[in-house]
């Protein structure tokens, strides 16, 4: 029986970022379904966040993110340009977000089609393995996105449309996300159970296999 888990993720979070290598190595090694659903970073979220949050926060989130990163050998760098445009001297968070929206929705877009983990697993790479400054000019997202199988034009068409139809799957993702029990990202959610980090990921699937989860044969 194919087990299913939701992931509540945010293109601007490191730690979902992080989360992917492993997240991708569970579905090839188990009969499980990971449902990837995007959510808006807390700095969208939850207007004055950052101004509310201990000023140590984001340094520690630098530091932190890097060195799992490096323990991981997985290749990282935050995102030039950051997701979020935010004064990070004041932490004011600009009211325009074109960086986060377009990502979040093309997310959404992806989360319709059943096959947002493949998306967001291409798209993230861009964004945060170092490789790529200027992630959103050029064609850096949309040979991504060919790799992974969409034609990001033809995404990007169709959010210009109906931009209200992805922010209700959007809203409707992050409602979900609060009534898991957890407000973090990434959040794995398995029969209503939250699991939040990257580093609860070997955790999840202790749980799963309690529930009948069965590696698949490769054979």
């Amino acid at each position: 029986m194919t087990l299913s888990v939701d992931l509540f993720f945010s293109f601007r979070s490191p730690y979902s970022y992080l989360a992917l290598p492993k997240t991708m190595k569970m579905v090839a090694d188990y009969d499980v379904t990971v449902n990837l659903r995007p959510v808006y970073p807390l700095a969208v979220r939850v207007p004055g966040f950052f101004k509310r949050a201990n000023p140590q926060f984001a340094r520690y989130v630098v530091l932190d993110s890097s060195r799992v990163a490096s323990r991981e050998n997985i290749p990282f760098r935050f995102p030039r340009p950051d997701p979020i445009v935010q004064d990070m001297a004041t932490l004011e968070v600009a009211e325009h977000q074109p960086y986060i929206h377009r990502l979040t929705r093309l997310g959404a877009a992806a989360q319709l089609e059943g096959r947002a983990l493949a998306f967001t697993n291409a798209i993230s790479r861009v964004l945060w393995d170092g490789t790529v400054t200027g992630w959103n000019e050029g064609d850096h997202l949309a040979s991504a996105a060919t790799a992974a199988g969409f034609d990001l034009a033809a995404m990007d068409a169709a959010i210009s449309a109906d931009p209200e139809r992805y922010e209700r799957i959007i809203a409707g993702n992050e409602q979900a996300h609060t009534a898991s029990g957890h407000w973090g990202v990434p959040t794995f959610v398995f029969e209503n159970e939250p699991f939040f980090g990257q580093d609860r990921i070997d955790l999840l699937i202790w749980r799963m296999e309690s529930r009948g989860l069965t590696r698949r044969n490769l054979s």
